[in-house]
Formats: structure tokens, sequence, C-alpha cells
């Protein structure tokens, strides 16, 4: 096991290399708006992403907003937590097939782990992310 992680940097996108002991994290969710930042960032860092889809005219996803934001704080810095934007980035959405929004989806090495579409409630969306990240080789 390496004593080292690649993290991507939320505000410049540089693959920085981090001790495992000291990973570099904000406790708040990070906003990608582009197809390209989301790639760099769920092909190149070690750690799982927990990725928000939504949209500023849904309400569902408004009501999600801060049970993100705390789960951010529960979560990293095991799990990044990234919001993507779908009217910044509908190619993602299409891609990945999403059909409602809010959808939460975990990703590692590129690789969709989990999706669970819908509002959730802070104990639930815990308890669902830590499920499906604990067989996780980070």
């Amino acid at each position: 096991m390496t004593s080292t992680l690649h993290i991507v940097c939320p505000h410049c996108d540089a693959i920085n290399r981090v001790p495992r002991e000291r990973p570099l994290y904000e406790g708040r969710p990070a906003a990608l708006d582009s197809a390209a930042r989301f790639d760099k960032h769920a092909k190149h860092s070690d750690i799982p992403l927990l990725v928000d889809f939504w949209a500023s005219w849904c309400g569902p996803c408004k009501a999600m907003a801060p049970i993100f934001e705390q789960a951010a704080t529960e979560l990293e810095p095991d799990v990044r937590l990234i919001k993507v934007n779908s009217d910044a980035a509908p190619e993602l959405l299409q891609r990945f097939s999403i059909q409602a929004i809010p959808t939460l989806m975990l990703i590692h090495h590129g690789r969709e782990i989990a999706r669970k579409p819908g509002l959730t409630s802070l104990p639930q969306l815990l308890a669902w992310t830590r499920e499906h990240v604990d067989g996780v080789k980070v």
C-alpha cells in the first residue's frame, strides 16, 4: 500500500500527490462546471467521488443542497463530494443516462459504483455512501 494519494485540486484541477494522512480537503463540495473537469477528477483521484447532479431550477435539488453540504463535513477526506450543474454539463447527464435530478452517483477511478436518484436525508445519504465505498481500495 502506498503512503501517498493522487488528489485533484478542486480549484486548479492539478493532480497532486499528497501524504495519505494529510489529504487536501475543505469540508465542502467542489463545483465542477464542465465534462473535462469532471473527467479529470473522476479518472485521476484515488479517493471515491460522491457526485450530486443538480439544477438551480429544481426544488428537490435546492432541498438537497444543505444536506449534501453537511455530508461533506462527515465524509471527507474518505470521499470527495462534487456538485455538477446539469445545465452547465448536460453531456454528463446524457453519458450516464441520468433521467432525474437530483441524482447521487459514487465514482471511483472513472467507474460508477452506485447511483441513488431523488432527495434523501443526511442519515440515509451517509449510510448509503459508506455502504458502497466500504470495499473500495484507496
